[in-house]
């Protein structure tokens, strides 16, 4: 087995963004029970550390100082138009108590991951409550409001390392693409939906950088439908050939299980078992790995992907030993356990969700590989 970091705050877990906001920091306190639940928390190996929070330094790695003092007059409680103009305010991204704090705290968690993996504490780590992929430099948006993801990245390039960003969320992760669209010191892939009104509505695989950074940014655009079939092969023909080609020192990977047929915000159709199979690829391609959680609105599904994700890093087997008992299914899957059956996509929509995944391979392999040197599969 590996050695795995599994890096939870209960203070994270118990933010609440509202009622009715569909994003839920709880998701990582599911996803903890579930782990100690199928043996792997306590495992050989597995550590547990508590996350502390980032510093002001580190957060305007990528932030713009006069946006963060913003942030934190929203964790306030302040409401003005000048929190409007950046973002804070929408329904996406409200004015919540303690909002400052708790981005503090996720970027911290990230920042822990990166430095465990980095030290040789352990080979791989995950932190559930990060992946706020969609901040900016000086705005919020899609219920992200400090980038951690793109704050861990800025760390590690000014320490000299290369870094690949992927990310596997439904929704592009365009804060980190605007940021490093130019740099060649860190890959981004990423994995997604992109359809008329589907957000961000960024991430086209004609989108691969400028200037220094032209071929450094890589974009598989997904049509609505598609399935494990389709995605994992997209993902096969895309990403390993690049990490190879690429030889990055470490893999920060943005996990979402938004991706799964039954999430209520997507339209692409994976089951845990494509999940899983990309997880454990990405287990296999990079030399270090921290993951964070991402998008996940189907709350007891994402808990059960993310399981199934903690014991790839693990290089274990989850093992419930109250399987067919009562409350068996306390999680969720109507299926019993944390795997779901195989499900296709079938007919017209499967030809033109597999269609669309073609293309926008064809469109790498001709664009991009041979900048990184790549060789198709």
């Amino acid at each position: 087995m590996a050695e795995a970091a599994f890096i939870f705050s209960d203070t994270l877990a118990k933010f609440e963004y509202g009622d009715d906001h569909p994003f839920k920091p709880l998701r990582a306190r599911n996803t903890m029970e579930l782990c100690n639940r199928h043996g792997l928390l306590y495992s050989v190996g597995v550590i547990r550390p508590e996350p502390a929070p980032a510093a002001r330094g580190d957060l305007e790695l990528f932030h713009n100082p006069q946006y963060l003092d913003l942030l934190k007059r929203a964790g306030e409680g302040d409401h003005d138009l000048a929190l409007l103009a950046a973002g804070i305010g929408s329904p996406d991204c409200p004015v919540l108590k303690g909002l400052y704090a708790f981005n503090e705290l996720a970027v911290g968690a990230t920042l822990l991951g990166v430095d465990l993996v980095m030290n040789g504490s352990a080979q791989r780590a995950f932190n559930l409550v990060g992946g706020f992929h969609h901040a900016g430099v000086s705005h919020a948006e899609g219920f992200c409001y400090m980038n951690d993801v793109g704050i861990a990245i800025a760390k590690l390039i000014e320490g000299g390392h290369r870094v690949a960003f992927v990310d596997i969320d439904a929704h592009h992760c365009n804060g980190v693409q605007d940021r490093f669209y130019d740099d060649d010191r860190v890959l981004t892939v990423s994995l997604h939906q992109l359809s008329d009104g589907f957000y961000p509505e960024t991430g086209r695989s004609t989108e691969i950088g400028v200037k220094d950074g032209l071929g450094y940014t890589v974009n598989v655009p997904l049509a609505p439908n598609t399935d494990d079939e389709i995605y994992v092969r997209a993902f096969e023909q895309v990403v390993p050939p690049l990490i190879e080609a690429y030889k990055p020192d470490i893999v920060i990977a943005e996990i979402g299980a938004d991706t799964l047929i039954s999430d209520p915000l997507t339209n692409l159709r994976l089951t845990s078992n494509g999940y899983e199979a990309v997880i454990k690829r990405l287990c296999e391609i990079a030399p270090r790995l921290v993951a964070v959680g991402g998008g996940g609105y189907d709350v007891f599904r994402t808990a059960n992907s993310w399981t199934l994700a903690f014991a790839a890093m693990c290089e274990l087997e989850p093992e419930d030993d109250f399987a067919g008992l009562v409350g068996g299914r306390m999680y969720g899957s109507e299926f019993g356990g944390l795997r779901d059956p195989q499900i296709a996509t079938r007919g017209e929509a499967k030809v033109l969700a597999q269609e669309a995944a073609d293309a926008a391979v064809r469109h790498i392999h001709d664009h991009v590989f041979g900048v990184l040197g790549a060789q198709a599969p």
